[in-house]
Parts: C-alpha cells; structure tokens; sequence
C-alpha cells in the first residue's frame, strides 16, 4: 500500500459534480479547483458555470495524489498525465517521471551515508 489510499468508493459511473468528486476520492473542493488551475483536471461546464466531472476524472485525481506524494509538483504531473492516461504515446514522455525517481534515489543513496557517518561518530563517542 502507498502512502496515499487509493481506494474509490462505489457509485453511479457518470458525470459527478464538484460536491461528489471529493466523495469519491477524498480530496477537498479547494484541491479540485486548483488542480483545474495547473491544468491537471478538465472538467466540462454546466449552462450555469457548474463543474461536471466524468468518470475518468476519478482515476485522475487519485493519480495526481500519488504523484503529489512521490514529490512531484503540478508543473511536473501535467506534461506526464496524457500518457499515463494513453493519450500520447512518446519514447521520451516519461522522462521526468525517470529524471525525479533518479533524483531521489540519489538523495536516499546520500542519506544513507549521512546516517553510516553519524553511527560512526556515535559509536566512536559512546565507547569513550
């Protein structure tokens, strides 16, 4: 399991409203509307301006929460989300995903020896 759940509770496959959205993948109003802002969701519009989301947008919005919690920032998620939903299909789409995964893995590497190096001194201070 991830750190973040990604479980969607059940209901009718359809458009949902900015009021069902967050129901369904427990994440808040506020944070819908700015992911629309980052152009990381796209929902269609009522007569009245009312946001519709469709099914899909589900799905979405749980992809973008694992992406926000794996460090990714919006301007980071957005020129990755058409591919991952198949959209594009490019060799290099992905790289940015790669490029991040890289990054941290040489920042765990770095910390990893930053804790070797303090269980050194430690030691060295307690058998004193």
């Amino acid at each position: 399991m991830t750190a973040v759940d990604i479980r969607v509770t059940s209901g009718d496959e359809g458009v949902l409203s900015i009021g069902e959205l967050p129901s369904r993948t427990r994440v808040s109003p506020r944070s819908l509307r700015y992911y629309e802002e980052q152009g990381l969701l796209t929902p269609r519009r009522t007569a009245a301006g009312h946001r519709r989301f469709d099914a899909e947008a589900v799905e979405r919005v749980l992809l973008v929460q694992r992406l926000f919690a794996a460090g990714l920032s919006s301007t980071e998620i957005a020129p990755v989300l058409p591919v991952l939903f198949g959209v594009h299909d490019t060799a290099g789409s992905l790289a940015a995903l790669r490029l991040h995964r890289e990054r941290l893995a040489r920042e765990i590497a770095r910390l990893r020896d930053t804790t070797e190096i303090l269980d050194e001194v430690l030691e060295e201070h307690e058998r004193s």
